[in-house]
């Protein structure tokens, strides 16, 4: 009998982990969590995409279970289309946040994603989405990003890195949000508290199965937590210097099949 796999969870991040740069999965990154279902194990996505920007890509993976979405403020049930947990960003911190960052840096550009499984992206005049093949619909000015309710903002800004922006974003707003930088050109504010860890916790906790017995990917910085929670954290090759230097292993690149490398080793084929 084959000795049962050393993990019960497998949590990916999308961009620059699972996803290869033209956002498709590859062939045999598909194969490798095939493997991981056969096994028994759970394949869970760990994203910064709110929920309706991920309901495309579950579908092309033929996933129905859980997904955790906005940067850990969504726990997402792609079988039943609908959020079994989620967390708002209140709108007047939101606000007051970006005053705060704009005091210090002069002005950026934002961006935001409305709750819900059908929430809007919006954006500002002279925001660029990173991702150019999300969808996303401009408003005539900032005003009416605050329409309805959000998960997070997104932001950026003309002259600093993301590494600048975060830092500075970061001392500014102090505990009116979470700041994180999760990929190029996508420095972001949540609300206080709320991680991939504490929305991976949560998704856990309801599939029964124990933080020491996860493993995940991921490739920026906003995955730390993520790494902390985890009994073992994988970066991509392509990873941020600060994701790479708490990660436990680093394989190889998302476009070089990085995930699909690992799972291959650790749950081998009959």
């Amino acid at each position: 009998m084959a000795a049962p796999p050393a993990y019960s969870l497998i949590a990916t991040d999308l961009d620059g982990t699972l996803l290869r740069g033209d956002d498709t999965v590859s062939d045999r990154s598909r194969a490798a969590l095939e493997r991981v279902a056969r096994a028994g194990a759970r394949h869970l996505v760990v994203t910064g995409r709110p929920a309706p920007r991920v309901r495309p890509l579950l579908e092309g993976l033929g996933s129905t279970g859980l997904a955790v979405c906005g940067q850990g403020a969504q726990v997402y049930d792609a079988g039943a289309d609908r959020l079994l947990w989620s967390v708002r960003l209140d709108r007047e911190l939101a606000e007051t946040a970006l005053g705060k960052i704009e005091a210090e840096v002069g002005q950026v550009y934002a961006a935001v994603d409305q709750d819900g499984v059908d929430g809007l992206t919006l954006i500002e005049p002279g925001y660029l989405m990173p991702h150019p093949t999300l969808p996303a619909m401009q408003v005539g000015r900032r005003d009416d990003l605050w329409c309805e309710p959000i998960s997070k903002v997104l932001l950026r800004h003309h002259t600093l890195s993301d590494d600048e922006l975060a830092a500075i974003a970061r001392s500014a707003v102090g505990s009116l949000a979470t700041v994180t930088m999760s990929g190029p050109g996508t420095v972001e504010l949540q609300p206080c508290g709320v991680t991939k860890a504490t929305g991976l916790a949560l998704a856990a906790e309801y599939l029964g199965i124990a933080a020491g017995r996860a493993l995940a990917f991921g490739d920026m910085p906003n995955d730390i937590p993520m790494f902390d929670w985890a009994a073992r954290g994988v970066a991509m090759a392509n990873a941020h210097p600060e994701l790479k230097a708490v990660a436990d292993e680093i394989t190889t690149s998302n476009e070089d099949d990085g995930i699909a490398v690992v799972l291959e080793r650790l749950f081998p084929t009959d």
